[in-house]
């Protein structure tokens, strides 16, 4: 079974940072190319960042360009999302997602992380 538990969350003032995490299992993690995505309140799912399977590949939505950057461990199966610079309209709750930026899916019971970004 796909597992995907994000973790890293929490409440930021405007202009902190966090660092999402991501641990994968069953699957082979090194072979697939990995997306975070997000929901904020009331809204629909938006694409914020891929990256390729080998980690050489990256990209981001306009909204969080320069702000934040994807990055993979395929030793620890791991998916990482540093946030820097974050605005009020970063809250939601992040997931990660097999895939990329046009094809990732979630897995059927999807946890994420909530991050929250308040003065």
């Amino acid at each position: 079974e796909v597992q995907l538990v994000e973790s890293g969350g929490g409440l930021v003032q405007p202009g902190g940072s966090l660092r999402l995490s991501c641990a994968a299992s069953g699957f082979t993690f090194s072979s697939y190319d990995m997306s975070w995505v997000r929901q904020a309140p009331g809204k629909g799912l938006e694409w914020v960042s891929s990256i390729g399977s080998g980690g050489g590949t990256t990209m981001y939505a306009d909204s969080v360009k320069g702000r934040f950057t994807i990055s993979r461990d395929n030793a620890k199966n791991t998916l990482y999302l540093q946030m820097h610079s974050l605005k009020t309209e970063d809250t939601a709750v992040y997931y990660c997602a097999v895939g990329g930026p046009l094809n990732y899916g979630l897995v059927s019971r999807p946890q994420g992380t909530q991050v929250t970004v308040s003065s």
